[in-house]
């Protein structure tokens, strides 16, 4: 189901006025990507990037056209990797941020036994 345009609106607002919201939606949108649901993950990152950025600056900042970009992260949307890590990077550089990625709950180690 597609957002409302009030709802959208909203979300935008509060992107714009409130700095750890803003943090956190790009952290999620990019661990929605790393944990395999590219469909939320691309929704995430376009979300912020509409209220931020914006595609255009974007644009020039990848050397890229605007509406590729939107495509490439559409519904429909898979960029490869080297768009997609440029994309982060940019917005990473614009935000003045640095992500990084960390290990969640325990790993279990396989043992390996002496023959």
């Amino acid at each position: 189901m597609p957002l409302s345009r009030d709802f959208k609106e909203t979300v935008q607002a509060r992107v714009r006025r409130d700095p750890e919201f803003r943090h956190r939606l790009l952290q999620e949108g990019v661990e929605c990507l790393l944990g395999g649901d590219i469909d939320t993950g691309n929704s995430l990152l376009r979300t912020y990037i509409n209220a931020t950025i914006g595609f255009s600056e974007l644009g020039k900042l990848t050397k890229k056209q605007p509406k590729s970009l939107m495509r490439m992260l559409g519904p429909h949307g898979n960029p490869n990797a080297r768009n997609l890590f440029d994309i982060i990077g940019c917005i990473q550089r614009h935000e003045g941020v640095q992500l990084a990625v960390a290990f969640r709950g325990a790993a279990q180690t396989p043992t390996h036994s002496a023959d």
